[in-house]
């Protein structure tokens, strides 16, 4: 096997999925997605089609970005985001560490209550049926998030970046059983590319080309699943490689 190999996943050990950001209007405002946060990962925008914006919330402040069909936006671990759609918003997130954001990495701004401990967060956040009864569970998860994401944005107002830090600490404490199969993801995919990119220079520094004679060509025909209920949107996902611990 050369320095890169086969089952390597996608450049960089990426995560891409289609997002068809919800077109449901919330109990308060206009229709989108369930804030949340990511605590490890950096994801990042390419918007396919539609118009909208992404909210983002972190210790810098809050801030608004519009989106239409070409705009590319991203973001670091630490910044809450939520999309909203004007009109048949489309994006192509394209998520780190082979999809991990997708995967456990995230976190929705429930209220506090729904935040004690990680069994109450993960029963608040369940999704349940199918078919238009998991589309309907989906809202209301996401409804229950706006109301935190609403209190956290006053907060934020009054309180600068300290607001945020009790949300913090309790996303933290939800997510760390989490952590053996996110390590996993990331040393089959960013960390094991990243040491075969190292290889590979070491090798060009000798003169050795015989890494280049086992190079492959990935492809995925079509998604490898599709209409999944996401925190977003009905999510399009392409699995590339990388399996769980």
């Amino acid at each position: 096997m050369g320095a890169f190999g086969s089952g390597a996943g996608l450049p960089g050990g990426i995560g891409v999925s289609k997002v068809s950001v919800y077109d449901v209007a919330t109990q308060a405002g206009p229709a989108g997605g369930t804030p949340h946060v990511h605590l490890a990962c950096s994801e990042g925008y390419y918007v396919i089609a539609g118009i909208g914006t992404v909210e983002t919330l972190n210790t810098k402040g809050y801030t608004e970005t519009p989106l239409r069909a070409g705009t590319v936006v991203w973001f670091e671990p630490g910044t809450i985001h939520r999309l909203v759609n004007a009109g048949g918003l489309e994006i192509l997130a394209l998520m780190a560490n082979s999809g991990l954001p997708e995967a456990g990495d995230a976190v929705l701004t429930l209220p506090p209550q729904y935040l004690a401990d990680r069994e109450t967060y993960l029963r608040a956040t369940a999704l349940t049926g199918e078919g238009d009864a998991r589309t309907t569970a989906a809202i209301a998860r996401r409804d229950l998030a706006l109301q935190g994401y609403a209190d956290l944005r006053e907060r934020y107002e009054s309180d600068g970046p300290t607001a945020l830090t009790d949300f913090f600490e309790a996303a933290i404490r939800i997510v760390q059983p989490q952590l053996e199969d996110w390590r996993h993801r990331w040393e089959q995919g960013a960390r094991r590319l990243a040491n075969a990119t190292g290889t590979a220079l070491d090798a060009l520094e000798t003169g050795d080309a015989a890494y280049l004679d086992t190079a492959e060509v990935g492809r995925l025909p079509a998604p490898t699943e599709s209409g999944r209920h996401g925190m977003c949107g009905w999510l399009d996902i392409y699995e590339t490689g990388v399996t769980r611990a």
